[in-house]
């Protein structure tokens, strides 16, 4: 197997945790996002989504999208597991997986890239176009994160990790939320204490020593 990626993009980091934390190796080949390699051959044709990471199968099938990768890993390696050994248990982690991702890792997402200089022309991730950045988009990104984190906080008062007592996937997922909240100017020490407990014991986990 062959890990597709750019040591600096979050979502290749994301997968960098996931096999850290399982103690897995992968030969690992870079794709220079910085410098528009994901359009050229041969990785334009083996994702044309033009994103990392992409994991290459020995029989040449193509995995995207991190957490399909860390999926197939954990099939692989289930011990120790992050998306769960029983369907409870598995059912809790996609849901906090689901919730993190789509409610505050998404929308963070799209406010940095219509805030920060360096993506300005590619504000839709695997694209250069001319898309304006939009400053509504990075101020309604953080009011989500915002409504995200009056839910979040009460649950972390009583839970140490996102699925309850075990890290999992979705802290994963976590870490790299609160990183670009950090990125839009969040600071979510002082309002929201339980999660910035929770994201300063996560941080402290060797895996995340990026």
């Amino acid at each position: 197997m062959k890990l597709y990626d750019f040591p600096l993009a979050a979502n290749a980091q994301r997968v960098h945790v996931f096999m850290a934390e399982k103690g897995l190796d992968l030969e690992r080949v870079r794709v220079n996002i910085r410098q528009g390699e994901q359009f050229a051959e041969p990785f334009c044709s083996m994702n044309p989504f033009h994103c990392v990471p992409v994991l290459e199968l020995d029989d040449g099938t193509v995995i995207a999208e991190s957490m399909s990768i860390c999926r197939y890993l954990e099939e692989l390696h289930p011990s120790p597991s992050l998306f769960g050994r029983t369907p409870e248990k598995r059912a809790v982690i996609d849901m906090w997986a689901r919730r993190m991702e789509l409610d505050a890792f998404i929308p963070l997402l799209h406010a940095l890239r219509n805030h920060a200089p360096m993506f300005a022309g590619r504000v839709v991730p695997g694209t250069n176009s001319d898309l304006p950045q939009v400053p509504e988009i990075v101020t309604r990104g953080i009011d989500m994160m915002q409504v995200f984190l009056t839910r979040l906080e009460p649950h972390l008062e009583r839970n140490a990790f996102l699925a309850g007592e075990d890290f999992s996937v979705a802290d994963i997922t976590g870490f790299f939320t609160m990183r670009l909240a950090g990125a839009v100017g969040m600071d979510i020490s002082k309002a929201f204490p339980n999660t910035a407990r929770w994201h300063a014991d996560i941080s402290a986990r060797p895996s995340f020593k990026l």
